[in-house]
């Protein structure tokens, strides 16, 4: 049965055959490059190149992968994940929100997004969970990385996804984060105006400072509490979609988020106090327009247990009046 997935904003300017290898690992480059080349898969229903960049909004139609009759099976195939009623029961348990066109959750801390090498449980294999009444699964649209936790928005059918690819391209989408950091910034709010570009190295997926190539990456801070100078809850609000915004802006404050042994090593862990090791960061609050037209939609998250354990251990608390949980105005 042919398909289509819609890109979403955060895969902004990805190579086509890049953006394949994270949605289908299991479909070779050469594989690919034959799809493409006898049209099956399609950009916006026209033919495309692995090299083609991918914009926020694009269809990409995704012909029947499964193997040819005549090739042997491989040993090494993956069998397809298996929806259990724990996992309904899992994945049901996230939902925040939910209404005819979208589906809002609080992912958890731990729990990637989409699959790849070694990540056979994910967010993805478990949407056929949210379908409830509706005849298709839920649809992603955005991303957050598998150790940030918080809101997650999911299009219930193909126009929303589009409508909220849209809005998500346009910036009019609103993203709050919480995270606590390691030390306290110099000015106790700011905005980080620094461009950001991969980093080579074994480390994995990295981003940071690259003033000569790198793309526009700008976020507001604003410093809600601290405790002595050694760790500081910072609101985030990223105006841009960078990959790894928030954790390599961090990192050009000179205050790495909690927890982030992959930007900033051992300089990401306090002493001397049994705290969680986990990444503090949390998509405490997001607000979109709703995709029927029906005003503005706002969507908030609790905090994951290891934050609450660290927020409770220094005594910080959520601001009383809901006004007071997103710190920045209006008017930006």
């Amino acid at each position: 049965m042919i398909g289509a997935k819609i890109v979403t904003p955060d895969e902004a300017d990805l190579r086509l055959d890049r953006w394949f290898k994270r949605h289908f690992p299991e479909v070779g480059h050469g594989r690919l490059q034959k799809l493409l080349r006898t049209g099956q898969v399609r950009v916006d229903g026209k033919r495309a190149k692995t090299g083609h960049r991918l914009a926020p909004g694009e269809s990409v139609r995704i012909p029947p992968l499964d193997a040819p009759r005549s090739a042997a099976p491989s040993p090494r195939k993956t069998k397809d994940y298996t929806l259990t009623e724990a996992d309904r029961d899992f994945v049901q348990s996230l939902v925040i929100y939910k209404d005819d066109e979208l589906i809002a959750i609080n992912k958890p801390a731990g729990l990637a997004v989409q699959g790849g090498t070694n990540t056979h449980r994910h967010l993805d294999g478990l949407l056929d969970g949210l379908k409830y009444d509706a005849e298709e699964r839920p649809r992603l649209v955005h991303r957050l990385d598998k150790d940030t936790s918080g809101v997650m928005v999911l299009a219930r059918n193909r126009l929303t996804a589009a409508r909220m690819g849209e809005s998500f391209r346009r910036s009019e989408t609103r993203k709050l984060y919480w995270a606590a950091t390691v030390g306290t910034p110099e000015l106790s709010q700011g905005r980080i105006n620094v461009p950001l570009g991969k980093m080579p190295g074994r480390a994995g997926e990295r981003v940071g400072v690259d003033e000569a190539n790198g793309k526009r990456a700008v976020t507001l801070y604003h410093m809600m509490d601290q405790s002595a100078g050694r760790l500081a809850w910072i609101a985030f609000m990223p105006l841009t979609g960078r990959t790894h915004q928030l954790r390599a802006h961090a990192m050009v404050l000179k205050t790495p988020i909690l927890g982030d042994g992959k930007y900033a090593g051992a300089d990401a862990f306090l002493t001397g106090i049994e705290i969680p090791r986990q990444l503090h960061l949390h998509a405490r609050r997001l607000v979109t327009p709703h995709p029927s037209g029906r005003g503005m939609l706002c969507l908030d998250a609790a905090l994951p247990p290891h934050m609450v354990k660290t927020w409770s251990e220094f005594g910080w608390y959520e601001p009383q009046d809901e006004a007071e949980v997103d710190p920045f105005p209006e008017d930006l």
